[in-house]
């Protein structure tokens, strides 16, 4: 199981590891992009840091959901509608549950990168965070499908999102910004395929320290 004190962990995972690869967003996004991804999602996160408290007693639903205004209030660019697109359609998933199943997980999950794909039309293959978030929900999905632990679910959801994320490099993009440069957007890593693998891998990390 899952608990509500381990998501509440994840988001602050999340939120650190945001901090401290701040500038290493912002350098890869201004190669392809605005510049700004690292920036707008330390501030986004920061905000929901501040509102975490007031939700702490709450359901997980109610708390991904708060995650998810927090976020599209407070992030600019295309960063914050689907970051709280993926937190909005994952808190769905989850209302009134104060601990997670791996099937609850998987669900939340899925919802989310579900909720992703149709706000930014985008496919496999396209140089987004979907190319990361995808490979890892896939990952997770057949892992607890043959039986696996949460733990080696995530496990295994993160080394997919880590080489998706690796796979973007050689890339064209064909969305957002990035598809402005065409040709010249080879060679460079997609910031929101590397945000969302931090995602991914501070829920490894919280999962692992409780293990």
């Amino acid at each position: 199981m899952v608990t509500k004190e381990q998501i509440l962990q994840w988001l602050q995972t999340f939120a650190t590891e945001i901090e401290q690869n701040k500038d290493y967003l912002t350098e890869l996004d201004a190669a392809i992009g605005d510049a700004d991804h690292g920036i707008n999602m330390d501030r986004g996160f920061k905000k929901v840091i501040s509102q975490l408290p007031s939700v702490a007693d709450k359901d997980i639903g109610s708390i991904l959901k708060t995650v998810s205004m927090t976020l599209i209030s407070s992030i600019g660019g295309a960063s914050g509608p689907l970051y709280g697109t993926f937190f909005l359609r994952a808190s769905t998933t989850v209302a009134g549950k104060q601990e997670l199943t791996e099937d609850d997980l998987h669900g939340m999950l899925k919802a989310g990168l579900d909720g992703v794909l149709g706000r930014g039309k985008a496919q496999l293959g396209d140089k987004t965070m979907l190319d990361a978030l995808s490979p890892a929900v896939t990952a997770f999905g057949q892992a607890v499908g043959e039986g696996n632990s949460t733990l080696e679910a995530m496990q295994r959801a993160v080394a997919a999102g880590e080489q998706g994320m690796k796979d973007t490099t050689p890339m064209i993009a064909k969305k957002g910004r990035a598809s402005y440069l065409g040709e010249r957007s080879v060679g460079h890593q997609d910031p929101g395929a590397t945000s969302s693998y931090l995602m991914l891998k501070s829920l490894l990390t919280v999962l692992e320290s409780f293990s």
